[in-house]
């Protein structure tokens, strides 16, 4: 029954149709690089950066999956609700804790008005910035098209995509 089930995949993936879908490869990537950060030891917010990018590029996906609108706004719904249900539960993890005080003192005396101590939670706030490196390279991926004539480099979307990623993600360890 398993060696059926196994010749039966080449076919069934010839088969099948192309996804015109955000990136496929971004997807993955992003999921298999929070696991390889999370297993190397890195901070939680860069793990939080990976997760992000995964819960958009997933949300992202799906929502080019569904040909027609239903309902307004239909497309960025999906995202958020994609980043909402794969960041809010893992916030519950105890792995995943990560709570840093930022204190905002514009002047005068601790615990005044202006001057209060806020506790962020590092993962939450990676996830964020993840999410919104995902969003915006496709917007960085036409600039370089237009700049070089309409010409894309191979596999242009995943490359940009993972360097901006790694990048901030290399800054943001280098700091904390």
């Amino acid at each position: 029954m398993r060696l059926k089930k196994f010749l039966g995949l080449p076919l069934f993936l010839a088969l099948m149709q192309s996804a015109y879908a955000h990136c496929p490869l971004c997807t993955i990537g992003a999921a298999a690089a929070a696991g390889g950060a999370a297993w190397l030891g890195v901070s939680k917010i860069v793990i939080g950066v990976f997760i992000g990018a995964f819960a958009v590029s997933i949300g992202w996906w799906i929502s080019n999956l569904i040909k027609k609108q239903y309902i307004p706004f239909q497309k960025p719904l999906i995202i958020l609700f994609s980043f909402l249900t794969t960041v809010f539960p893992l916030l519950g993890l105890e792995v995943m804790r990560s709570n840093y005080p930022l204190l905002v003192s514009f002047f005068g005396d601790y615990g005044s008005l202006l001057n209060r101590t806020y506790i962020l939670n590092l993962f939450l706030v990676g996830s964020i910035l993840g999410g919104l490196i995902v969003s915006i390279t496709p917007w960085f991926s036409i600039k370089i098209t237009k700049l070089r004539d309409g010409k894309m480099l191979p596999y242009q979307g995943i490359l940009l995509t993972f360097l901006l990623l790694v990048i901030s993600s290399a800054i943001i360890e280098a700091i904390i």
